[in-house]
């Protein structure tokens, strides 16, 4: 045997040791196609209410700082809580708000 046949067959093997864990792991297709759906869905609704809610904040924060004479304490706390995030669901931001399904974390 060649060195150079020698070197592919230790390549070979090398990656196949790297890359079978992932081809190993079985993933639900029905669920990531429901988390897909169910994000998309989430956000076609979370978004237009989350830029309502940070035009409203920066208003009313604008508009405390005036009616208060200045008080910059409440102003920044009105800003903070109207536009802190976060500004889309992703599936872990679904998955954290819903909570871990045991019989998921078992399979994995």
């Amino acid at each position: 045997m060649s060195r150079q046949s020698r070197f592919i067959a230790a390549a070979v093997v090398v990656s196949c040791a790297i890359l079978s864990p992932a081809l190993l792991r079985a993933e639900d297709v029905i669920e990531k196609a429901g988390v897909g759906v169910g994000v998309t869905a989430g956000n076609m609704w979370f978004l237009p209410i989350k830029a309502i809610s940070v035009t409203m904040g920066v208003l009313s924060s604008g508009l405390s700082y005036v009616v208060t004479g200045g008080n910059a304490d409440l102003t920044k706390q009105i800003w903070q809580d109207t536009t802190q995030g976060p500004y889309v669901i992703t599936p872990d931001l679904a998955r954290t708000a819903v909570g871990q399904r045991p019989e998921l974390l078992e399979n994995k």
